[in-house]
This record gives structure tokens, C-alpha cells and sequence, in this order.
């Protein structure tokens, strides 16, 4: 039986070799939202692990839309000098297409580090007022936010361009924008969040206009020869709010704007959504794109960390690629494991192949 997991995966120009995508995952451990030496030693780990894309972490446009102190950022000169450094060590050790995640966490910033409670921050611990699109806060108990002006959305639209042009500046094969788990683009899409009564607020085609903007701008300084892609909220697992089918609409219209892959995730929006955390728990939005026809490559997420698992979600055209991040956290090894379950041969690195199980017998040195 093939392995349809190690299959090529065309996304608009870029080919690759294998469907296994490592998700990106905030460290919270940049300073200023520089990147440091813990950056250097993740992303030269994740970038041997064997997966076809590495994406770099939730990265800021503006420091007031970093979700932490310590969120990593691209949005001066110093975060970019310290990205090329580290994706210099990087690109040294593997030639893995990669990818940047840039966002904006709008009303989700000004918070703690997850380890350190995660609550908004204290009056001594530098909060900030966050950006939102109808001034309702996240809970109660902050952050603080307000409603966001035209002035605000052109400044944060620019910040967006700004960090894409960086991004290309450093290299990088695709971009991906962050539209999904209740930061900023997210909660313009969301009923739940986007009150407003202006062209920006109203269904679902109006509450767009503004994410589809920002995505219309960086696809416009993002040369059409490397990818584009966007993860968004297939649903909000919330009453009220977004739901599966409604991600057919926002794929389409994304696609329209020159993406070329959506990730559909889910959830974050509001402090009382519950999905019903499980493998697989997030592909039906994923089925509903590629059911439709949408002309995007779709990635499913959601818990997908046995191998199996994985192969099925690609094999029975649930989603084209599957974005995994707390296995390769745990397991950094997770692609070769599952190429080996699977009947595969990965390449390993000449300084590795002695731990293929090929090479185990006693008749191998």
C-alpha cells in the first residue's frame, strides 16, 4: 500500500518532497522580539526532522501585537539581523523550504507567558492597550483593548507588508499569515468579536474586507514565485461564531487573493469555546475546502500525532498535507518513526543513517 504521507506536495510554486508539515510553535523566549539562541538550537532540530515545511513561529508585525514580552518579532531592523543569524545556522545544517508565520494577536497580546499564568499583565509588568475590531475584551478581566480606527487598520495593513518584505529579505521560501485562534485578523472574521457597523462589520463578506486586505497587500510585495499561505479558524467551536461551512467562503476568497494553502484550525476566539479536543478533531472544515473544490491545498490540524492516523487523514482526501506541532515538541524524530511504521524510506543525514532500523542487525556496523 503506498504511503501517501511521503507523496510530493505541489503548493503553488513550491514543491514538497513530503505531506509531514511542522506547525509553528511559540517559544515565548525572545527579548524585544529578537531571536536568540534558543531560536537557533529549535529551528536547527525541527529543520533535520525529516517533515517537507517548517514554519517559524507566531511572529509580530508591531510589538504591541506580540502576545507576550518575549514573542518573537519582525519588526525592526535588530529582530531581522537576529533572524538572519539564525536562520543562517539553519540553512547550513538542512535545505528544508521554510516558511515564517506573521501575525498580529490584536486583542490576545498583553499577556503573560503560558508558564507564567497566562493572564493579562500586571500595571507592573508593562501591559499595553491592545487593538481589537469592537473594543470587547477578551474576558473580563483584560486585556485591556479598544475599537480600532481607519488609521489603525492602514498602520497595521503596513506593519504586515513591512514584515513580508523582511521576510524575503531573509530568504524565506513561503509566508504564512495568521488569521486563526482569536488574534487579530481572526477576531475580525469572527460574529463573536466583530461587532462593528461600518464596511468592516455586518456577515461574513464584510467582516473579510479587512483580513482580505492585509492579505491582498502582502501577496502584492510577496513575489508570486514563493507560497502563500494562510491558517485561519474553520470554526469557532463557539455559539454564535464561525462555523465549518463558512470556511468554503473565507477559502475561496482567499484563494481568489493568491493563496495558495490554508490551514484550517479552530477555536480561541472566546474564552468558553470547547471543542472536542480528540485526533482529528479539526479536518472537517479541511473536508468541507477540498469537497468544494476550492483551488488551494488544504493542511488539517488537530491532535495529529500517530502516524496511521496521519496517513488516513491524506489518503482518504480529508486534507492535502497535515500540520503537526506538539508531536514534533515531544518527538523531533517523528517523521522518520513514521516513515519507518509506514514501510518508507526517509534519507536520513550521513550522520544519522547508522539509526535507520535497517542498520540495526548485528550484521550492520
Amino acid at each position: 500500500m503506498p504511503a501517501h504521507l511521503f507523496q510530493p506536495l505541489q503548493v503553488g510554486p513550491q514543491t514538497l518532497p513530503n505531506r509531514i508539515l511542522v506547525a509553528p510553535m511559540c517559544q515565548y523566549s525572545a527579548v524585544d522580539g529578537v531571536a536568540n539562541e534558543w531560536h537557533r538550537i529549535h529551528l536547527g532540530t525541527l529543520s533535520r526532522a525529516g517533515a517537507g515545511l517548517l514554519t517559524v513561529e507566531a511572529t509580530a508585525t508591531e510589538a504591541r501585537g506580540r502576545i507576550t514580552h518575549n514573542c518573537l518579532g519582525l519588526y525592526s531592523d535588530d529582530c531581522e539581523k537576529a533572524l538572519a543569524d539564525v536562520l543562517a545556522s539553519v540553512r547550513a545544517v538542512s535545505d528544508i523550504t521554510l516558511s515564517i508565520q506573521i501575525g498580529h494577536a490584536g486583542r490576545k497580546a498583553s499577556t503573560q507567558r503560558p508558564w507564567e499564568g497566562r493572564g493579562p499583565l500586571e500595571p507592573d509588568e508593562d501591559p499595553w492597550v491592545t487593538l481589537s475590531p469592537s473594543g470587547i475584551p477578551l474576558s473580563e478581566a483584560g486585556p485591556q483593548t479598544r475599537e480600532m480606527t481607519a488609521q489603525d487598520m492602514a498602520e497595521v495593513r503596513q506593519a504586515h507588508v513591512a514584515a513580508a518584505e523582511r521576510a524575503l529579505r531573509l530568504g524565506f521560501d513561503m509566508i504564512e499569515l495568521h488569521m486563526a485562534h482569536g488574534y487579530l485578523l481572526s477576531t475580525f472574521l469572527s460574529p463573536l468579536s466583530n461587532r462593528r457597523t461600518d464596511a468592516y462589520g455586518g456577515d461574513l463578506q464584510a467582516r473579510l474586507r479587512f483580513p482580505l486586505e492585509t492579505v491582498e497587500a502582502v501577496r502584492s510585495v510577496w513575489p508570486r514565485e514563493r507560497a502563500m499561505s494562510v491558517k485561519f479558524n474553520g470554526t469557532d467551536w463557539a455559539e454564535g461564531g464561525l462555523m465549518p461551512e463558512d470556511a468554503v467562503t473565507i477559502a475561496g476568497a482567499l484563494a481568489d487573493a493568491g493563496v495558495d494553502m490554508v490551514v484550517a484550525s479552530g477555536g480561541g476566539i472566546v474564552p468558553t469555546s470547547a471543542p472536542p479536543v480528540g485526533p482529528g478533531y479539526q479536518l472537517e472544515a479541511a473536508r468541507l475546502i477540498r469537497k468544494a473544490g476550492i483551488p488551494v491545498r488544504v493542511a488539517g490540524v488537530g491532535m495529529i500525532h500517530d502516524p496511521q492516523f496521519a496517513e488516513d487523514v491524506i489518503a482518504d482526501g480529508s486534507a492535502d498535507a497535515v500540520s503537526i506541532a506538539r508531536a514534533f515538541l515531544y518527538n523531533p524524530r517523528w517523521a522518520y518513526h513514521a516513515a519507518a511504521q509506514l514501510g518508507r524510506d526517509l534519507p536520513y543525514p550521513s550522520q544519522y543513517e547508522r539509526a535507520s532500523p535497517a542498520a540495526w542487525p548485528p550484521a550492520k556496523n
